[in-house]
């Protein structure tokens, strides 16, 4: 890419992109269990549009570890969830699947020289990489430009941080309106609204349609299959 993009587009990883099965819950129930030495079994923890560190943090609260002392088991518990993960690339690609319409979108965005597409994600930096390693999508993500759950625990802080991370790699200072969060909970409409940004809600996480088209995002879509329709409202007024 030669000069900067007229479009940044952040994309969520679970529920939009891509699920990766039942075995990212299984870890983290996994490495609480390996850290505080105790059965935790179902956890029970709604997982969607939250960060790891959120995630880590109800769970050990779940296992009957106060907030006192969970704040210090935190990064063990996080570093346990990382490398369980990091070999279950086989898991993923079997039980998981990349959501209709995904691939050719991805594909094109990264193909238009006026775009740059990253991620914009609860997930730590390493277990986002594996899951979009694990189906190829990796490739077409700028990941370092991006931002995670790694970076704050807290998802309406993660914008900023994106947008400084892309001028700090390429140069480019770019402006909240010329990017897109897209996502399927209303945290990433909270987290877009929040940093300035554009965003787009699908209905391919655990979150019906019903429930997101009155929520004020700038669309919603059933999923991401009619992929003309979403590339002409993200590169809507690019000249």
């Amino acid at each position: 890419m030669s000069g900067p993009p007229q479009r940044f587009v952040l994309w969520d990883v679970d529920g939009t992109l891509l699920t990766a099965g039942p075995v990212a819950r299984e870890v983290f129930g996994q490495a609480v269990e390996a850290v505080v030495g105790r059965e935790v079994g179902e956890h029970g923890v709604t997982m969607s549009g939250k960060t790891d560190p959120q995630i880590a943090l109800e769970i050990l609260e779940r296992a009957g570890v106060s907030e006192g002392e969970a704040r210090p088991l935190l990064p063990r518990v996080l570093e346990e969830v990382q490398r369980r993960l990091g070999s279950e690339s086989g898991r993923i690609r079997a039980e998981g699947r990349v959501f209709p319409g995904v691939r050719r979108l991805v594909t094109s965005l990264h193909a238009d020289a006026r775009t740059l597409q990253s991620v914009l994600t609860g997930n730590l930096l390493a277990n986002a990489r594996v899951k979009l390693r694990a189906f190829g999508l990796d490739r077409f993500l700028d990941l370092e430009a991006g931002a995670f759950g790694s970076d704050h625990h807290d998802r309406t802080e993660l914008v900023p941080i994106a947008l400084r991370r892309i001028e700090h790699r390429h140069g480019w200072r770019l402006e909240p309106r010329q990017v897109w969060v897209i996502g399927d909970t209303t945290r990433d409409l909270d987290c877009a609204r929040a940093g300035g940004a554009r965003c787009l809600l699908v209905a391919t996480g655990r979150i019906p349609i019903h429930d997101l088209t009155d929520l004020g995002a700038d669309a919603v879509l059933p999923d991401l299959s009619d992929v003309d329709a979403v590339l002409a409202l993200v590169l809507d007024g690019m000249a």
